[in-house]
């Protein structure tokens, strides 16, 4: 892809210039304003709840409680759902199940006088006592019974134990929210039984799923529309309890109505990355040969909703380890349900097996690269199948070389830059690279343009300029000739942008489609007088224009063609899915971070001099937009391992840093060096295009580097998330 693989975003000139329209913003004439009012208790039933003086404030046309509720017909089913369905039933009746819990939906003719009468509102509580501290609730610790939850053994089980040198410890990831910058939203509206949607979601089929399921509709009447997402991290995998309440208000009073969680909300209503308590065991030779590898993990869940995620999983073939034992157990407490957040499970499990592998090569007395060379998994032993490709090799010698890996000493505390200490750590990142079934139709119109459709939308990724530079560069045509329709229902049925699996599912589709439509343009142009006794086999696509191969003064252009047959415009629609051959292998992506810290030992201040991501993702279709995943990742991990908490009053079961002064989050001026590098070789099996995914793994791997520079700056090793100059000052008071 290489005329196309440095081009600019194709959405960034709207999104800068404030002309891209988000969910909240479409102009829908007759809107009305709704706010969520929420539980002051974590656990209990409503007692009372009086609504009166709301409903006799200026302008307020309802307010919905589980009093007067219309109840959706799909509310008699309660189910533990899968990916977009929601078990909250709100509004149903008076159960309290988490701290913010939406209790009380207020709408009014304006955005004033609905915040004005959502304050009217009082309720009083029966409370129960309730438990959101992990560590208090563990006697209620579980295995999720499905197929993924279930232990998993290769060789002897728990056979670390039986190594010459054992490494035993335990990590802890704290619970961490998704805080886009676009806020939560929805705009409802009904057309007699059918709703439209302007919501924020990750995916618009599921959407449509789920809410024809709870309104007992089939999902082809609903519309949903989300075609500009403002950052979501995960927290759009859910249809969430506001946007049901939105469309019940919505119903009720026939009316467009448009709802926005506050801030605060978005740290108590649209799920989180789970707290987590892992346990590693792993021990190997005298010389370094891993022998044995446990990995345990127990992590929350909500008290109505069964929510696992792979923590334990990349330790399963990561390494080349004959005795493997992976368990992973949930405990449920009293909040909202966890969701997967970027780098899902692998992100939080890294931390863990990454952090791990440094602290056993610094018992063997190895460098930790050496190390994990050495126990290099040439193919895939817990599928017992060979990788598609893999380079991670690469990836660390190019790591290696730009972080200044030969200036790291084995020994902490050994290099110093004046006051400060300096540190050298690296993380090893995996994820799995999926194709999803996805259809995209391609167009060519008589403008000379070509149009791309697809329900996918795009969160962030460059999902659009992706599919620009695809479809582009099989075409032939120039990038400001490609038109994008995407993000909305009606379009040919795209995929959840999740999972890194967006390039590989929706760019095999417009590779296939573009592609059919090629042939499609040379067969009308074989007909056409220009290229009589030519056959389509010698005829060639390049900028709009069908030419001859073999005398390049005959050509026509496929405008003309259009025209001549009186057509606005030629199409081709492709179902694209993954080959059988496919799965034959496994087929992951890689990233490598490294790490250069500076440390004063006096303050505990963690400065960031230096990162250096390097990934291996196949073929890379886009160098800016690929640059800026993989920049976004390394800083979504910077924050994962320096300053991402949220701190709950376990007395009350309520965050008390649900904002951005209190919950920290990296910018600029926390990074002061980054780089990126990619190995850019070609996947022969995964797709078309050889591409691999990179959203998640761009994440994964990146807390453990930190981790294990400031140990190798400091020797004081932190097991638990985040990294704060408060643990860093206590062990250097207990070493002294």
């Amino acid at each position: 892809m290489s005329k196309t693989s440095n081009i600019n975003r194709v959405d960034g000139f709207a999104k800068v210039t404030g002309t891209a329209t988000y969910s909240a913003e479409y102009k829908t004439a007759g809107v009305v304003y709704a706010c969520l009012v929420g539980s002051t208790i974590a656990k209990g039933r409503i007692k009372s709840i009086d609504t009166k003086k709301a409903e006799w404030a200026p302008g307020v046309l309802s307010v919905i409680t589980h009093l007067n509720v219309d109840k959706p017909v799909g509310y008699k089913e309660a189910k533990n759902p899968h990916n977009f369905g929601q078990p909250l039933q709100i509004f149903k009746d008076d159960t309290i199940l988490y701290y913010d819990q939406p209790i009380a939906l207020v709408i009014a003719d304006t955005f004033e006088r609905m915040q004005y009468a959502a304050s009217l509102i009082k309720a009083e509580y029966i409370k129960e006592e309730h438990t959101t501290d992990l560590n208090k609730a563990k006697d209620k610790e579980r295995k999720v019974e499905t197929a993924k939850g279930n232990d998993y053994h290769r060789g002897t089980e728990d056979g670390y134990k039986n190594a010459a040198v054992i490494l035993e410890a335990d990590y802890t990831i704290p619970t961490e929210v998704h805080n886009p910058m676009e806020l939560a939203n929805i705009i409802a509206k009904w057309d007699g039984d059918k709703p439209t949607l302007y919501t924020k979601s990750q995916g618009v089929e599921g959407t449509r799923k789920s809410v024809g399921t709870v309104f007992g509709i089939p999902p082809t009447d609903v519309s949903v529309n989300s075609e500009y997402v403002g950052g979501a991290f995960g927290m759009g995998l859910h249809t969430w309890p506001y946007e049901i309440a939105a469309l019940i208000g919505a119903k009720k009073l026939g009316k467009p109505v448009k709802l926005v969680l506050h801030r605060e909300q978005m740290f108590t209503n649209v799920g989180h990355r789970p707290y987590t308590i892992q346990k590693i065991g792993m021990g190997a030779t005298k010389d370094g040969k891993l022998l044995g590898l446990t990995h345990e993990a127990v992590a929350q869940t909500s008290s109505y909703e069964d929510f696992m995620e792979g923590t334990v999983n990349m330790s399963r073939f990561l390494y080349n380890c004959e005795n493997v034992t992976t368990r992973y157990r949930i405990v449920p407490v009293d909040t909202c349900t966890p969701i997967w957040m970027r780098g899902p499970g692998e992100a939080t499990g890294s931390f863990a097996l990454e952090s791990a592998m440094d602290e056993l090569a610094y018992k063997l007395n190895m460098d930790p690269i050496e190390f994990r060379k050495l126990n290099h998994a040439d193919k895939d032993l817990e599928q017992n199948k060979p990788w598609s490709s893999k380079y991670l090799m690469d990836c660390y010698e190019a790591g290696m070389e730009k972080i200044g890996w030969k200036n790291r000493k084995n020994t902490p505390g050994s290099v110093r830059e004046g006051e400060w200490l300096v540190g050298y750590g690296m993380g090893t990142g995996t994820f799995g690279s999926y194709r999803n079934t996805t259809s995209v139709k391609a167009k060519f119109l008589a403008d000379g343009n070509l149009v791309l459709q697809c329900s996918v939308n795009d969160m962030g990724p460059g999902t659009a300029t992706m599919m620009t530079a695809i479809g582009a560069e099989i075409t032939g045509l120039p990038v400001e000739n490609v038109i994008i329709e995407m993000g909305k229902s009606g379009l040919p049925k795209g995929p959840t942008q999740g999972g890194s699996a967006t390039t590989s599912s929706v760019g095999s589709a417009v590779h296939d489609a573009c592609n059919l439509l090629v042939s499609k343009a040379i067969g009308l142009a074989a007909e056409n007088p220009v290229f009589k006794n030519i056959t389509a086999d010698d005829l060639t696509l390049a900028n709009g224009l069908v030419t001859s191969k073999k005398d390049s003064s005959k050509k026509v252009s496929v405008v003309s063609l259009l025209g001549a047959n009186k057509l606005e415009e030629l199409s081709a629609e492709k179902e694209s899915k993954g080959s059988e051959e496919a799965k034959k292998y496994s087929i992951y992506s890689y990233s490598v971070h490294f790490v250069k810290v500076l440390v004063n030992p006096n303050i505990g201040k963690i400065r960031l001099a230096h990162v250096v991501s390097c990934a291996d993702i196949g073929t890379v279709i886009s160098q800016k937009t690929s640059a800026g995943q993989m920049y976004g990742g390394a800083v979504g991990g910077i924050g994962m391992g320096l300053m991402e908490a949220l701190e709950i009053d376990h007395r009350f079961g309520r965050p008390i840093n649900n904002n951005f002064a209190d919950y920290h989050v990296p910018v600029n001026a926390d990074i002061e060096k980054q780089e990126v590098f990619f190995v850019n070789k070609k996947d022969p099996i995964s797709n078309p295009m050889g591409t691999k995914g990179l959203g998640e793994t761009a994440l994964v791997g990146m807390a453990p580097a930190i981790a294990n520079a400031v140990f190798n700056a400091t020797g004081i090793r932190v097991r638990d998330l985040p990294i704060t100059l408060d643990k860093i000052l206590e062990a250097s008071v207990v070493t002294a």
